[in-house]
């Protein structure tokens, strides 16, 4: 498997050291999000870029791509019954996915419950019609930028649109492009009525990137759930893509979370 840990993660370190502490611990891909490069995509300059770039290239890793896409901006809604700031969003994952390019990285995941989740009086089939549009409207740009756009589904307590990996199915076969498929995120999948590696198989022809956690926030091997099966079926189902650790809560330290992540993933992988 491809292992590698989202950069924000390493909180206020500097790159460098974060990148090289990753590499150190075995991971080989690191996946960036864009508000620890600056406010905006549109902000963060040619010179950044080149630097950025450049940094992970140097610590031995591989750039994934890009996530938190939305997070703390303003003025961006993919349900929003608004035409022009759905364009406005639209407009925006054209700029994400330039920044992804520019980075060497090849996906984009876009969770962003904040900016999806439905407003009053837009039923779920609207937003779904809603955001697909927006994202229509990217994906030209994502395709010529050799960017996937991977749909992160939810769990409830975070959003109520776009909950289950069957809608993220359904809302990229809206969007029709062969660079915007599925995102599966663990802890995510643990709030389905499913077992999580029932939904992988599901969902394997539409699977281009993996996100490994636990509902308790932390990393893999860090709370109650059980990966042998998880990563079984993962295998069984040849996915090949960067399964990816992402965690919300830094408690036990920034190296505990990502040596015990490592660690345990590589057990349960030796095992299946």
């Amino acid at each position: 498997m491809k292992y590698a840990i989202c950069n924000e993660t390493f909180q206020d370190w500097p790159f460098e050291k974060a990148f090289a502490f990753a590499r150190e611990t075995g991971y080989t891909g690191i996946e960036v999000a864009p508000f620890t490069l600056a406010s905006s995509a549109t902000e963060v300059t040619a010179e950044q870029r080149e630097t950025v770039k450049q940094q992970i290239k140097d610590a031995g890793l591989e750039c994934v791509g890009l996530h938190w896409l939305l997070a703390k901006t303003e003025g961006f809604y993919l349900t929003t019954p608004d035409e022009t700031v759905r364009q406005r969003t639209g407009d925006y994952l054209k700029e994400l996915a330039k920044l992804c390019r520019d980075l060497d990285g090849s996906i984009m995941v876009l969770g962003s419950p904040q900016q999806r989740n439905l407003l009053e009086g837009v039923s779920h089939e609207q937003g779904m019609t809603y955001a697909a549009e927006a994202i229509k409207s990217a994906m030209p740009v994502l395709e010529d930028c050799g960017v996937t756009l991977a749909l992160e589904p939810l769990g409830r307590a975070e959003g109520d649109f776009l909950n289950t990996a069957a809608s993220g199915v359904e809302l990229a076969q809206m969007v029709d492009s062969p660079n915007c498929r599925l995102h599966l995120d663990v802890k995510a999948m643990s709030d389905e009525d499913k077992p999580i590696a029932d939904i992988i198989r599901e969902s394997k022809d539409w699977t281009a990137h993996f996100h490994a956690n636990d509902p308790n926030l932390l990393g893999p091997g860090m709370g109650e759930v059980e990966f042998d099966p998880i990563f079984a079926a993962l295998k069984e189902t040849g996915y090949n893509g960067w399964t990816s650790v992402e965690v919300f809560r830094y408690e036990p330290g920034i190296e505990t979370i990502c040596e015990e992540s490592m660690r345990y993933m590589r057990e349960v992988e030796a095992r299946v």
